[in-house]
This record gives structure tokens, sequence and C-alpha cells, in this order.
């Protein structure tokens, strides 16, 4: 009686161990994505708004696409969730806008805050567009991917020592050279939307608060 109430409650606690862990797989299968799908979300969701960014100012989308990815880990960083940063930019000299503190290169670092994703993407260009340092990307055609990459990272956009060559491998992997091809169809109409959303010439009407004094 003894070894068959030992058997049955052994046989009980085994039960229950693989019940466990059939569950913790179940929802960990449920709220993981694997890499390569949350980067092809990013990439549906954000395309379209790299593409107005390289037809308002120039820089390519696939670029722009690929920094956004690998800056936010594909929207899904801790700096992209608490702030809507997905470039890494810090505060810099000039900033008005809203802040977040973040350990980087140093403890509690200051990096800029947005109200959307959309902002992060417009902060971006105005942040290349405006400093003299990046002014030799916008000489190379709209399609020299590999030379805006290598350009950003000559120009100090961020220490990691293979940062070119990460950028250059999202965008081959994920065939985002497609994007710079766009052919302006409706240029007029995506130009006249982007300005509703964020003028180019007057920021008034957006959270961005951006003035150029370091150089």
């Amino acid at each position: 009686m003894i070894k068959r109430s030992f058997s049955t409650s052994l046989f009980l606690i085994l039960k229950a161990i693989v019940l466990c862990n059939f569950l913790f797989l179940f929802s960990f299968n449920l709220t993981a994505q694997p890499p390569n799908l949350k980067t092809q979300i990013y990439i549906d969701n954000y395309s379209q708004q790299a593409i107005r960014q390289m037809i308002l100012y120039k820089i390519p989308a696939c670029v722009t696409l690929a920094q956004a990815i690998y800056e936010s880990s594909s929207g899904v960083s801790e700096l992209a969730k608490r702030s809507n940063n997905h470039f890494g930019i810090k505060c810099h000299v000039g900033w008005e806008g809203d802040t977040v503190l973040k350990s980087d290169d140093e403890l509690n670092e200051c990096f800029r805050k947005y109200n959307t994703v959309e902002e992060s993407f417009d902060d971006h260009s105005l942040f290349l567009t405006s400093r003299p340092r990046y002014s030799n990307l916008f000489k190379l055609g709209i399609k020299d991917y590999k030379g805006w990459c290598y350009g950003l990272k000559k120009a100090g956009y961020a220490t990691f020592s293979k940062y070119a060559s990460a950028l250059i491998r999202i965008i081959e992997e994920n065939k985002l050279y497609n994007l710079n091809t766009y052919q302006y169809l409706h240029q007029k109409i995506v130009i006249r939307e982007s300005r509703e959303i964020l003028p180019q010439n007057n920021l008034e009407n957006s959270s961005i608060s951006y003035s150029i004094k370091n150089k």
C-alpha cells in the first residue's frame, strides 16, 4: 500500500513538472519573436517613413531604416520604448526638448525623448542635415548606401568600430536598397503630407525644440 501511494505521488509530481515546462514553453512562444520577424515587422511599419525622409532630406531610405533597426533593436530597445528614440541620439548642446537618462558609453547619459516615433525620424534627418561634419555625405549618390554607412562612422555617429558593416549587413540581408529606387510617382503628395506632420522650416507645431549651438 505504501509503495503504491509513493508511486502515485511520484507520478503526479513528474506530471506536474512536465505540465509546468509545457506551459512555460507555450507562453514563451507566444511572447517571444525571432529577431528576423521583429525586423520584418519594423520594416513594414516604418519603411514609408524612411522614404519620406529620403524625399525631404535626400538621405537614402535604406540607410535611415538600417540605422533605426540597429539603434532601436527593431523598436524593442529600452531607449525606444521609454522615449521613442529610435536612432540613439544623445541630447548634445542645443537640445531643448524632453530627455531621458540611460547608461551608454558613460553612466546616466542624456538622450533625447520624443512624443512619437515619427518625431524621432524627423529629428534624425535634422540632426544629419544641420551638422557640417555630415555634409560630405550629401555629396554621395542616393544609391551609394555603402558610402553613407562608412561616412556615418567616419563622421563619428557611433563609437562601435564595425558600425558601418553592421548597417550594410542589415541593408543587404533585408534588401533595403530597394527602397532607394522609389520612383517619386507621388512625390508632391508625400511631401505635402510630410510637411503637415512636421513642417520642414517651421517646428512650432512639433514637440521637437531644436537649435544649433554646437556643431
